[in-house]
């Protein structure tokens, strides 16, 4: 063999083998109670190391002069799917909340003193005005009544006896048997009896309105509440405030609903010609649709400097008589008129920051983030008010898989309105202009 130093490997190996063989060979005669191994399976044993050993390292010697790790395989090319935006006319409406109240609300009150002897209503009921409510007893006025007309005929022959009394003194002035100032006297008789029957005549008006009053009717027609007396309890007739409180009643149809809004909105209401008239949608709190139609009938004449906010209120038909004082509402108000639209649905929409984008797909299919200006929300779609062309390619579906700078296979999807689901409130993107929109048909 040549001289190299895996051959004198080899002859290091059989010398040690030949050693150990004869320290074998001198422990037999010891009791050992270990069986001898035969000779020529400790001879290829370390040969069979030695060959293993030899090829690791033949094979890290060719991973180290091949670069030191393989080149990795490929990454598939994301997919993704993208759609233009969805050109549709839509109406913008401005929201605010409000509730509804009365356009007529009256608190029942007597006009005169007594005792309630009857109650003429159902609580709760609907009353036409002039209908009677309550009863009091009226045999206390009726008797003033007649004292004021037993004055009128006091009153009466009084001014009579005058009239008389000044006719015979007028015939006796050309006999020179009355003195000037006799007549002058007389005259006067006559004119103050005149002036004790009309004031007769008039305490006999004031008795027989206050027998009136014993009926207490309603002022108006509408929703009366519950009654607050009970017959048999004697009532005040003060006057004001101070009198008894009988019971109240609330108009029903219509019915205002009062709102407040921004400086904001109303400088853009202003400039946007919405005055008084303008028509408006209202909803209630369980409903989905604005079903409760109005107009505009009140704006302020000045905003509250404590909130910087202008109190306003529309006038709504309640024919059903459903709404009711106190409830409370959503009203939007027609504000940017209707108008062509870019939508794309609102889950498309990412935030860098503090910046509203959305991953457009460009002709080489690199994805490139398009910053824009968000409008209201048209059930599960928003409105594009900047920012977006309608031939751009929107990714609506795998924007986790759509990374800025990278290429990706886009499939063609379609954006409609049959495909979006209304949006909670309180998950609603931040909006830039009008609250809301509603797609034209």
């Amino acid at each position: 063999m040549l001289d190299t130093p895996f051959d004198r490997f080899d002859n290091y190996t059989d010398t040690c083998a030949e050693n150990a063989e004869q320290t074998q060979v001198t422990s037999l005669s010891e009791p050992s109670g270990v069986s001898e191994e035969p000779k020529s399976t400790a001879r290829r044993r370390p040969r069979a190391v030695l060959g293993l050993g030899l090829a690791v390292v033949i094979g890290a010697g060719w991973w180290i002069l091949q670069g030191g790790t393989p080149a990795p395989a490929a990454l598939p090319v994301p997919v993704v799917t993208a759609a233009v935006p969805l050109v549709k006319q839509v109406t913008q409406w401005d929201e605010f909340v409000g509730r509804f109240r009365a356009t007529k609300s009256v608190e029942v009150r007597p006009q005169v003193s007594g005792q309630i002897v009857r109650i003429h209503f159902k609580d709760g009921q609907y009353v036409s005005a002039g209908a009677p409510l309550f009863t009091i007893d009226a045999r206390p006025l009726r008797a003033a009544l007649a004292q004021a007309q037993a004055e009128v005929a006091r009153a009466a022959s009084g001014l009579a006896l005058a009239q008389v009394n000044l006719a015979r003194a007028q015939r006796l002035v050309a006999e020179d048997a009355v003195a000037a100032t006799e007549i002058d006297r007389l005259r006067a008789e006559v004119r103050n009896g005149r002036a004790a029957l009309d004031a007769a005549r008039a305490a006999v008006e004031a008795r027989s309105i206050d027998v009136g009053f014993t009926t207490v009717r309603a002022p108006i027609s509408g929703r009366i509440s519950d009654r607050r007396i009970d017959a048999g309890n004697l009532v005040s007739g003060s006057g004001g405030a101070t009198a008894t409180l009988l019971t109240t009643i609330n108009a029903v149809d219509p019915v205002y609903f009062e709102f407040t809004g921004s400086e904001a909105l109303y400088l853009k209401a202003g400039r946007e010609g919405l005055e008084n008239g303008s028509a408006v949608e209202i909803r209630l709190a369980d409903e989905a649709d604005y079903r409760w139609h109005g107009r505009l009938d009140f704006t302020d004449n000045g905003l509250d400097p404590s909130s910087g906010t202008i109190r306003a209120r529309a006038i709504v038909d309640n024919r059903e008589g459903l709404l009711a004082p106190g409830l409370f509402g959503r009203l939007r108000l027609a504000s940017g008129g209707t108008k062509a639209a870019l939508l794309v649905p609102d889950t498309a929409i990412t935030t860098d920051q503090t910046t509203k984008q959305v991953l457009v797909v460009g002709a080489n299919g690199m994805i490139f983030p398009r910053p824009v200006e968000l409008g209201p929300q048209v059930g599960g779609l928003r409105v594009i008010e900047k920012g977006l062309k309608p031939t751009d390619r929107v990714v609506i579906q795998g924007m986790q898989m759509a990374i800025p700078g990278q290429k990706v296979r886009a499939l063609a999807g379609r954006i409609s309105v049959a495909a979006s689901q209304p949006l909670p409130a309180q998950s609603a993107t931040a909006v830039t202009r009008a609250a809301s929109a509603t797609i034209v048909n």
